[in-house]
């Protein structure tokens, strides 16, 4: 019965299929990262050419914060769950100085020429495709969900 045993024991039959089992949930973990990870670059990079976009139209035509809107939102089609962004337009001094919104006031005492600038601001909320539930001081280690937010500033010498 002892030799019995000792000969079990000492067998390496299954031992690789015992090894797979322990390996694959891991890697599995590790891949779900890194298809995350991915995601929410490529969401990150997406955001960050729609606001882009929009600052470069605002810059050819500055009144048009509609226009600026619009245009952002077509740069990025395959990014579904878009916010609706944000567009700015004003005028500043060209060292970057003093600001005003829509040009309401023209920043006085420039030491410079006044230009126009239009600013787009972008986001889109991401969820990570495995829900974390790690704490880490009392806080989540990685969010359920965050927002992913970018901003374009163009400037243009003339209205």
């Amino acid at each position: 019965m002892r030799s019995k045993l000792l000969k079990i024991a000492s067998s390496e039959q299954g031992s690789s299929l015992v090894e797979v089992a322990i390996a694959v949930p891991m890697l599995m973990l590790v891949l779900a990262g890194a298809i995350g990870f991915g995601r929410a670059y490529y969401l990150a990079h997406e955001v960050s050419g729609a606001a882009e976009a929009g600052a470069v139209y605002g810059s050819q035509n500055i009144t048009d914060t509609a226009g600026m809107v619009n245009v952002a939102k077509l740069d990025a089609p395959n990014v579904s769950g878009l916010n609706t962004p944000t567009a700015t337009w004003g005028c500043e001094c060209s060292d970057g100085s003093q600001r005003s919104v829509s040009c309401a006031v023209t920043p006085s005492g420039c030491s410079a020429n006044v230009v126009y600038y239009a600013t787009v601001t972008a986001s889109v909320t991401y969820t990570p495709p495995l829900a974390w539930a790690w704490n880490w001081n009392g806080k989540k280690a990685i969010p359920s969900s965050m927002t992913i937010s970018r901003s374009a500033t163009m400037r243009s010498a003339s209205e």
